[in-house]
């Protein structure tokens, strides 16, 4: 299976958050307010968060917070850090959401062309080595049954609808986790403005059991996946998130340590769950780019290194087994080992002439040299990935200038002739699109609204994470033109109203009604004077 160049990148910033989570601990650990105050709790919390904000935060729905908590002034610093971090966990699921529901678009209006279309796009629309692999299979079944028009339709249609389907469960499963942690918010807000400090650790066990359910529901998927499917990328491994010891699921009051602990694991959850979505997309979106995207690695380096830490993984096992005398599992971790290995080895260089000859200092010593061979031949198979990403690189430099200036023109030809399409912008392309998101609203309000009525209450619970993630995107299209007509105050507490989970339907179709035919920002341009 090929493995994506973001992968590397995510090790580096895995082992960075790793040694500046020890560090912080540390440092944490010996102030003398780290164990009695609370803001010493959410210090590594805040950390957290401005770790994941690498970039600026972008505005996105509101928590559903009471009504008095919306003005920031009197939130207090406890409180408003805590929110950061649901803030996080929020933006990270609109997100990947929105990238489903793009690359679902997508698929969907392949799936709605004509089976001649379908096979124009098996065969020129993804690449040069699809368009080489499928010529030949089309001439081979030409040649045997006379009929291989009919079977590339068929074949196409079946990759489209695979990818719909995985997409349509994947967006199922990531709205209704969506809801529920809105909901779980809606119910513990008056406490977390109140009282951040009593109500964080019930609100963490209860995002933990949510990420639970969302593996499960992920899983289920995972399983029942065709054992033929041509879809790569990490749907082909399944979804493990972390999860709280039991020891902290009990009682009201948690140390210091169990709070850095629980953060620190929704953080790694959310990273898990980022990974997960991105390099399925990337697997479904970049087959069209297939043969120019992917960084080919040497087939005999990758065997090479797998024996090497094959090999490791058995001295491991073997130098664990001896000197715990038990019996280790065969899919033991290697950390855990190597901290084993660690260990004796530091015990073992207390008498080191005495313990080279008799003891287990050689054995350990033997381990070690074998760790860093590996280490070093996956350094080296990275290098040599991107050196031969860079052989490409300088076959463009020359033609970069004319690139860029040829990219600008279509660039400023593409914003004239389209009006800025997308809906924040100012064009008449972009108002239809504002208000073709407070459409989407209503529609799946709707929907919520039938589900509840058929006693489908699972599915109503997706339907009101699309409601929610529909109102994200109208939140972020609106904002800037509605301060700009002085409509953003009540317009913003009308969104707000949209999303809370007690509000009947009925008044909700209210207001997305009121909200097309009042605000200037969400009015046709006809009717603009």
């Amino acid at each position: 299976m090929e493995v994506p160049a973001e992968r590397g990148s995510m090790d580096v910033k895995t082992l960075i958050s790793l040694y500046s989570n020890k560090l912080w601990n540390r440092i944490i650990n010996i102030l003398p307010f780290s164990h009695s105050n609370f803001l010493g709790k959410i210090s590594s919390l805040y950390l957290q968060a401005i770790r994941t904000r690498s970039r600026r935060r972008r505005p996105s729905l509101p928590l559903p917070l009471p009504s008095h908590s919306l003005d920031t002034s009197v939130i207090p610093m406890e409180a408003s850090r805590v929110f950061d971090v649901l803030e996080d966990i929020l933006e990270h699921l609109f997100l990947n959401l929105h990238n489903i529901q793009k690359n679902l678009q997508f698929w969907q209006s392949r799936a709605e062309e004509s089976n001649a279309r379908k096979a124009y796009f098996m065969i020129f629309e993804r690449g040069p080595r699809a368009f080489i692999t499928r010529t030949v299979q089309f001439i081979r079944e030409s040649v045997a049954q006379g009929s291989s028009l009919q079977l590339l339709s068929q074949s196409a249609s079946a990759h489209i609808s695979e990818r719909i389907t995985i997409l349509t469960s994947l967006r199922y499963s990531l709205a209704t986790f969506l809801a529920q942690v809105h909901i779980d918010i809606d119910k513990f807000g008056e406490e977390l403005v109140n009282d951040p400090e009593k109500s964080l650790s019930s609100l963490l066990v209860t995002i933990n059991g949510l990420f639970s359910k969302l593996e499960a529901a992920i899983g289920h998927l995972h399983a029942t996946r065709q054992s033929d499917s041509s879809v790569d990328g990490s749907y082909s491994f399944p979804l493990v998130f972390e999860k709280l010891p039991d020891v902290n699921q009990e009682g009201s009051q948690w140390t210091d340590c169990e709070i850095r602990d629980a953060i620190n694991l929704i953080y790694q959850n959310l990273y898990k769950l980022d990974s997960y979505l991105s390099i399925l997309i990337l697997s479904i979106r970049d087959e069209l780019f297939e043969t120019f995207r992917k960084r080919h690695r040497s087939v005999m380096e990758l065997e090479d290194v797998q024996l090497t830490a094959n090999s490791l993984h058995r001295m491991l096992l073997t130098f664990s087994e001896q000197t715990q005398g038990q019996k280790f599992p065969e899919h033991a971790s290697d950390q855990q080992m190597l901290e084993i290995v660690m260990a004796r080895y530091e015990k073992e260089l207390m008498h080191p002439i005495q313990n080279l000859l008799k003891g287990e200092l050689a054995h350990a010593l033997l381990i070690q040299i074998q760790k860093l061979k590996l280490d070093i031949e996956t350094a080296m198979l990275e290098l040599n990935q991107i050196l031969r990403a860079n052989e490409i690189n300088f076959a463009i430099l020359a033609a970069l200038p004319a690139f860029f200036v040829s990219l600008l023109l279509i660039m400023l030809v593409r914003a004239w002739v389209k009006q800025d399409t997308r809906a924040e912008g100012r064009g008449r392309v972009a108002r239809i699109q504002r208000r073709l998101l407070v459409v989407e609203v209503e529609k799946w309000i709707m929907q919520y609204q039938t589900c509840m009525n058929q006693g489908k209450e699972k599915d109503a619970q997706c339907m009101f994470g699309m409601v929610l993630y529909s109102l994200d995107r109208l939140y972020r299209a609106v904002e800037r033109h509605a301060k700009a007509t002085g409509e953003w105050l009540c317009l913003r507490q009308d969104i707000v109203e949209l999303a809370k989970p007690g509000l009947d339907t009925a008044s909700k179709l209210i207001l997305t009604a009121r909200m097309e035919r009042v605000y200037d920002c969400l009015l046709p341009s006809l009717k603009r004077q």
